[in-house]
């Protein structure tokens, strides 16, 4: 057995850093990692898979397992969990999820709140059909949109925005019978390098209000609808969602009942909220062949002085702290890279989780199913190492469990 350099990864049991030795077994494909503090062995398939190439990351996805729709109620899900330390996987449900957990352990929740950005309307001149996505309002009440329409639009041109939901049956834009005082009416400015457009609108309230009255909460393309019904009103957004700004849900969060939550605190696991407004970026794919080619979306963030108190006091008595979503990881993690250590921060982030990335706050991580290719499902198997993530997800596909925002859960611990 030939010993490999000590690395300066961080223990996965006990969460010191530099404390690992690796070994290569001779004569077969496995390698060993152990702590020399706690000794916890893992055992690995080595791999000469290139992580930096889209392919790398692609499954087989049966579209059947797609879910346009939620569970019954918000804690029936199931939920897969993989334990590092052992590179074991097991099958129970959300609801069982405080007795993976030990008492004074701390949930991060993600508490953004998705807007209804999703519009529609036609183009003023040639009545054209037309769809826009709200991205955000600057300082001056000008707008940041996505457009999608026929034909190539041009700078000066106006979009006549109608209520989402019609008057006249409550279920869907109405092109026909609406009157003038239920328009909005946008002039595009400038188009930007990613495609969005600068416009003006004919309104002056806050982009809030306005989109209270004219649009429709933004479901992702998959779930096979473009409106959101009286049930997504209710269920894609969280049970704490208090913060308006994303267009997309934190999905992990939207597990949590009241009663869950309440399961938690009587277990003594306590929580903590940040803010990640979800942005744009989560509805566009990895387009380049490698990842280390690809420009990662930014979207605000904030960790407030008394989260971050919280975090150390956990932190400081050797608990576990978990992410609830990929979101409430880029907070944290932004925070920590912005301010070089466990302190409050707020704003714009970039970071890009990939294998090799050392965590320097999350422990564990609660996450839903993700898109083949996608930075979610790299950033995951930067936690759990991609050889276990890519078994999860073969045993997730092979036992049915549901994909992406409407589906099940994977703990890693």
């Amino acid at each position: 057995m030939t010993r490999w350099p000590e690395t300066g990864q961080r223990c996965w049991s006990c969460q010191r850093l530099t404390t690992n030795d690796v070994y290569f077994l001779e004569d077969s494909d496995r390698w060993v990692h152990r702590c020399r503090y706690c000794f916890v062995v893992q055992k690995f398939t080595m791999t000469n898979t290139d992580l930096d190439q889209l392919s790398t990351w692609q499954f087989e996805l049966p579209p059947e397992l797609i879910a346009s729709r939620p569970a019954t109620k918000r804690d029936d899900s199931r939920l897969l969990v993989v334990n590092r330390g052992s590179g074991t996987i097991e099958h129970s449900h959300i609801r069982e999820l405080p007795s993976f957990l030990d008492p004074q352990d701390l949930l991060v929740f993600n508490n953004t709140q998705v807007i209804p950005a999703r519009l529609f309307g036609f183009r003023t001149a040639t009545q054209g059909r037309w769809e826009g996505l709200f991205v955000e309002q600057s300082a001056v009440g000008d707008w940041t949109i996505l457009c999608d329409t026929r034909g190539r639009l041009t700078p000066g041109e106006t979009i006549t925005v109608l209520r989402a939901y019609g008057e006249s049956t409550g279920d869907g834009v109405d092109f026909n019978q609406q009157q003038p005082a239920s328009q909005l009416l946008i002039t595009l400015k400038e188009k930007l390098e990613d495609g969005s457009w600068h416009v003006e609108v004919s309104d002056p309230r806050s982009a809030l209000e306005i989109l209270a009255e004219f649009g429709s909460l933004p479901l992702p393309p998959y779930m096979g609808r473009k409106l959101a019904d009286a049930e997504d009103q209710v269920r894609y957004q969280t049970a704490f969602a208090s913060q308006p700004g994303a267009v997309a849900a934190p999905t992990a969060g939207l597990h949590f009942s009241t009663e869950l939550l309440q399961q938690c605190r009587e277990r003594d696991i306590r929580s903590v909220e940040v803010t990640l407004h979800v942005g744009i970026g989560t509805f566009r794919p990895v387009t380049s062949e490698r990842l280390s080619d690809h420009l990662m979306h930014d979207e605000w963030c904030r960790l407030s002085d008394d989260a971050c108190q919280l975090i150390q006091q956990t932190k400081s008595i050797g608990r576990q702290v978990t992410a609830v979503g990929t979101t409430s990881v880029r907070t944290l993690e932004a925070a920590f890279a912005n301010c070089g250590h466990i302190g409050p921060w707020e704003g714009r982030t970039r970071l890009f989780i990939r294998p090799g990335y050392q965590f320097q706050v999350v422990d564990r991580l609660l996450t839903n199913f993700h898109l083949p290719g996608s930075t979610l499902l790299v950033l995951v198997a930067a936690m759990a190492g991609y050889d276990l993530t890519m078994e999860a997800y073969r045993k997730a596909v092979e036992q049915r469990y549901r994909f992406y925002s409407y589906g099940d859960a994977m703990l890693i611990r």
